[in-house]
């Protein structure tokens, strides 16, 4: 059905970058960020600047983790280290939580002026699953996740929401670990083994693998099809709509 295993009976969609266009909204203001603090950091410690790689820095980084794991996992590769600070951290802060905020500071600004652009396959595929009677939650490590919703006009498409301000409040471990995605599949009253995955970050697929999902989805918006296997996806797709094409010439993907 739909392009997966018999037996499958709900899905857990990340957002960003499967749903909506947002990937690259989140990649530009890390780059903006980092590359800031990089800058300030050469010019007063005269290090040389090394900037922030949107491709290849995201998807090795920050791309699918929670916010602050993002910001840590990047300074930790660059050598530094930075206090940790507090939530209520200005943006300009030189702690983990200042540089955090400043990035969501600037995902806010973008998506406030710009509004948020759906994929159209996904739209298509997530109104086939709720007609086909399947569970549906959204699993995605922004704390934006509400707000990226309602802009996208999706919010009424599914009964579950696991986002970072859930995993904060719960203390869940954020991708790659596979607590968000257990708790989807709880909110939806299922286990994992009848739940999908469907994911286009390598923290993300990783993490439905480890969970030991029924299917591992990799949507492969950034030309890593093969990173995406190698962390788990069962089957890769460029697009959503390409399993509803599998769905109607026979049989789902194995």
């Amino acid at each position: 059905m739909l392009g997966m295993p018999d037996g499958v009976r709900g899905c857990l969609f990340d957002m960003d970058g499967v749903l909506t266009r947002t990937a690259t909204v989140h990649a530009a203001a890390w780059k903006t960020m980092f590359d800031d603090f990089l800058r300030r950091r050469a010019d007063r410690t005269g290090a040389p600047y090394v900037p922030f790689d949107a491709v290849a820095d995201y998807d090795r980084y920050v791309d699918g983790k929670e916010r602050l794991d993002g910001t840590r996992s990047f300074l930790r590769a660059r050598g530094i280290t930075l206090p940790e600070g507090s939530p209520g951290d200005p943006p300009d802060a030189l702690t983990v939580h200042g540089l955090s905020n400043r990035k969501n500071a600037l995902v806010q600004a973008t998506i406030d002026r710009d509004g948020v652009e759906v994929f159209p396959g996904s739209v298509r595929y997530v109104r086939a699953v709720r007609d086909a009677g399947l569970r549906s939650a959204v699993v995605s490590s922004s704390a934006n996740t509400a707000r990226v919703l309602e802009a996208a006009g999706l919010t009424g498409y599914f009964e579950a929401r696991l986002d970072g301000v859930v995993a904060r409040q719960r203390h869940l471990a954020g991708k790659p670990a596979p607590d968000m995605y257990l708790a989807g599949a709880e909110a939806l009253g299922l286990k994992p083994s009848e739940a999908a995955v469907f994911e286009d970050a390598l923290a993300g697929v990783e993490a439905g693998h480890r969970g030991g999902f029924a299917f591992v989805v990799g949507v492969d918006r950034a030309g890593q099809a093969a990173a995406l296997r190698e962390h788990g996806a069962d089957i890769v797709v460029t697009d959503l709509a390409e399993l509803l094409e599998q769905g109607t010439h026979g049989g789902g993907a194995r």
